[in-house]
């Protein structure tokens, strides 16, 4: 009991006496009345002495002097790995991986085996991060890489569940020899995928031409026309021309209905024996070169509509009579091929001596 206890109790204990001494004088208590406040007075002293006593610490004194002191601070490790390859979806492109690995030590049963925490923290952050990389194609590195730092970002218990782990600064990256060859390679592809669809358009052009527009002859004059509504007399003039491409389009012959309408250099002309090329339709006579491009005047043709065989005596006169009318309409292409191709300058041609050759002979148009 401390002294202050102890004079506390004596004091009330002294009030408590003083009390009953005046109550029992005013009153005037027989004598056993007072016999009576002794022992209540005793018992009024132990009931201050068990109030006013002081509570037990639960703190021993001897400690109270020292202040409250923090708990301590549960230890985090870190730890950089650098350039660690990490497979990719296609195989032997390897991405190149960097990041900081942070762990903390898990509390373990004091039986537990030792660790290396170091090495089960980055083992359990390379396995999170091979089962990201492996889902992504080596040109996407800067995607993969993002999606590494979210599933790196939080702790995680390893398999052992001894210590949990995560990363940050995470670093991505393919090697530049890789890059460069699936640089090349995509290159190629698109290319290979061009070509592709060009063969295709063709391929489908010539089954197009070959099988509908140059099936035959009235194939191909339809589609002419389809495509010049306005050109009937063109598409006539072109028949001929028409029915040579469909008939080489098939590998055959031309058919015998458009025979006389296909343009054939005349055999044995003049031009021919001199190595040129004949005059073609609509070019006049000494035109220049460059409408060589133009077919040649069907000299045979013409005579056969007329019912002239090569072998018919009458060739050469008919010929001359047809080579006038052309020169007096200013055909003078058709009259230099027919005059090539059976006149001479010593051969008979139907004139009287001395007749003027510019002028026609009256019976170049007897049967008109």
């Amino acid at each position: 009991m401390s002294s202050g206890h102890r004079a506390a109790t004596l004091f009330v204990s002294l009030l408590l006496g003083l009390t009953l001494l005046i109550v029992g004088l005013t009153m005037g208590w027989p004598w056993w009345g007072w016999a009576a406040s002794g022992p209540l007075m005793l018992i009024a002293a132990f009931a201050v002495y068990r109030v006013l006593s002081p509570k037990k610490e639960a703190i021993a004194r001897d400690f109270l002097s020292a202040p409250d002191l923090p708990l301590p601070e549960t230890q985090r490790q870190e730890h950089r790995i650098a350039h660690v390859a990490l497979p990719s979806a296609v195989a032997d492109y390897d991405f190149s991986f960097s990041a900081t690995v942070h762990w903390i030590v898990l509390d373990a049963p004091d039986d537990a085996p030792w660790i290396n925490a170091a090495g089960l923290a980055v083992d359990a952050v390379l396995e999170r991060a091979r089962s990201v990389t492996a889902q992504q194609p080596p040109n996407r590195s800067s995607l993969a890489q993002h999606q590494l730092d979210g599933a790196l970002a939080t702790m995680r218990v390893d398999a052992s569940g001894r210590v949990m782990a995560m990363a940050h600064s995470v670093e991505l990256d393919l090697p530049e020899h890789d890059r460069e060859r699936l640089t090349r390679l995509s290159n190629v592809r698109k290319d290979e995928d061009v070509w592709e669809h060009e063969r295709n358009y063709e391929r489908s052009k010539r089954t197009y031409l070959g099988e509908d527009v140059l099936k035959d002859t009235g194939s191909a004059v339809v589609w002419w026309l389809s495509r010049n509504e306005e050109e009937v007399e063109g598409a006539v003039d072109r028949i001929g021309v028409f029915a040579q491409l469909s008939a080489a389009a098939r590998n055959e012959n031309v058919a015998p209905q458009f025979e006389h309408m296909v343009y054939r250099p005349a055999d044995g002309s003049a031009e021919a024996e001199r190595g040129e090329t004949p005059l073609t339709p609509d070019e006049p006579v000494g035109a220049d070169s460059a409408d060589d491009s133009e077919p040649p005047f069907p000299t045979d043709s013409v005579l056969a509509c007329f019912g002239i065989s090569p072998d018919d005596p009458d060739r050469d006169l008919f010929a001359a009579r047809l080579a006038d009318v052309a020169k007096a309409h200013g055909k003078h292409h058709a009259e230099a091929a027919l005059r090539g191709s059976y006149l001479t300058d010593d051969r008979d041609d139907g004139r009287e001596e001395g007749q003027d050759p510019e002028k026609p002979t009256d019976d170049a148009y007897e049967g008109e």
